[in-house]
């Protein structure tokens, strides 16, 4: 196990000493601007976009994309295999340069909260000011005009994200979409999830911006790649922030996710916080809410489908002739491209539990689900509970079986994955309500299926 210092460097004039925290950690610097002046590792991509769509962002919006990424590097790239004492908590130094050090200091203790309530790492954030060369990095465009947006919305090309495109272009609003991909599925996903949003809804081109934000696999030394990502969100987040900031109106990002997987209770003993994902909690979404009032940002979160189920998303939505039509072209599945290993074409697992949240909301919609999984037919023979393909099943069936006997449990079950105290008592009743009807949409389907030890 290593503590790490993941430490950013503006450019080649950005050689000031920088004295470690910890002198014994493990040490990785990121060059983020190249001799040319541009952003790198994606974010100069999403900058440039921006300008194309007239939004020039601001250097507080920029400096909280520099903190994304570094937060990006230090997930995706630290193997919590071989650098955490026990297989999963990494110890983590971030020391990212900003235009005002002491508006970030107040701000380190939230971030800090933040990063691990989504990752389960021990995390420090430090703050310096930017290098005198690069205090203005995004250059002045004075062709700009006012953009013409009236929100945003995060489009990741997956089924809850496609909803909300359709219920916001179909109630005539004027969102631009926010988008990050890594590999060539889910930018595929997105792509063709555009394209036909724009044969209805008109091109989405020049209101779609999106950003390959990575790193080398070896840019830590003697560590291999991490597969959980559990701090996607924080950079998807901040890139909606960095778009946002370059509005001169009030700025709304939409940030479409069922009520169910936002609150992703552990839905059995073993499945504890290391196990489930955080990207959309209510007590996650009031913290940036927190984070950007304290640096003066003035952008609403806002989640329409916080107490609604997936199933009832796809019912209730502005155009369902139209998703039913093309709901197989977006992606759910937690590890979209593990058929590989059955040589099998990059298709939906059908057993992870995004795939069965996704299953049973298109049954509980529309009756018929055309999506190819790798596991169809659930019910055709008994399935293996000590195998994945049976883990995330029997899963739901306990938690099912659970609130059937004693439905007062959900009012306590919900507070598992994190706190709710940031909500009055009515919105909280609301969770406890999309949470049972979540668990009931899935048993409806899963409770039929045999699962063995």
């Amino acid at each position: 196990m290593r503590r790490h210092s993941i430490i950013a460097r503006l450019g080649p004039a950005d050689t000031s000493r920088i004295r470690v925290q910890e002198p014994g950690s493990e040490v990785t610097q990121i060059h983020f601007i190249d001799g040319n002046g541009r952003l790198g590792f994606g974010l100069g991509q999403m900058v440039d976009q921006l300008g194309d769509c007239s939004i020039r962002p601001t250097d507080t919006a920029l400096d909280l994309a520099l903190l994304a990424a570094m937060v990006t590097a230090a997930d995706t790239r630290l193997s919590r295999a071989t650098e955490a004492q026990d297989s999963w908590t990494r110890e983590i130094d971030l020391y990212v340069p900003v235009c005002n050090p002491d508006l970030w200091k107040t701000a380190s203790g939230l971030i800090v909260r933040m990063l691990s309530f989504l990752t389960g790492d021990r995390w420090r954030v430090f703050f310096r000011a930017r290098h005198q060369d690069y205090r203005q990095i995004i250059k002045t465009r004075t062709e700009l005009f006012p953009p013409t947006f009236d929100c945003l919305c995060l489009f990741s090309g997956g089924l809850d994200s496609f909803v909300g495109a359709i219920d916001l272009l179909s109630d005539g609003a004027k969102p631009l979409f926010v988008g990050h991909y890594w590999d060539s599925s889910t930018s595929s996903s997105q792509e063709i999830c555009a394209e036909q949003l724009g044969k209805v809804y008109g091109d989405l081109a020049t209101r779609y911006v999106r950003a390959r934000v990575g790193f080398p696999k070896n840019l830590v030394r003697d560590s291999k790649p991490e597969e959980t990502t559990r701090g996607r969100s924080f950079l998807f987040f901040a890139l909606a922030a960095l778009a946002a900031s370059g509005f001169d109106r009030d700025k709304t990002v939409y940030v479409p996710e069922n009520g169910l997987i936002s609150l992703n209770v552990p839905l059995d003993p073993l499945r504890i916080g290391a196990w489930s994902t955080r990207t959309t909690h209510p007590f996650y979404m009031a913290r940036w809410a927190d984070l950007l009032r304290l640096l003066d940002m003035a952008i609403t979160w806002q989640n329409p489908y916080r107490f609604l189920t997936k199933g009832e998303m796809l019912s209730e939505c502005a155009n369902t002739p139209f998703l039913e039509r093309h709901l197989t072209e977006t992606i759910s599945c937690s590890s979209f491209t593990k058929a590989r290993w059955k040589k099998l074409p990059h298709q939906h697992c059908g057993y992870c539990m995004p795939c069965l949240i996704r299953h049973c909301a298109i049954m509980h919609a529309f009756g018929n689900d055309p999506t190819p999984y790798t596991l169809g037919n659930l019910g055709t023979r008994p399935l293996n509970s000590n195998k994945a393909e049976g883990q995330d099943i029997r899963s739901f069936q306990l938690m099912s079986q659970r609130l059937a006997q004693h439905p007062e449990l959900a009012r306590f079950l919900i507070w598992k994955s994190g706190p709710m105290s940031d909500y009055s008592d009515q919105e909280i009743a609301k969770y406890e309500a999309v949470f049972v009807r979540g668990i009931a949409e899935v048993g409806a389907i899963l409770d039929r299926v045999l699962v063995r030890p």
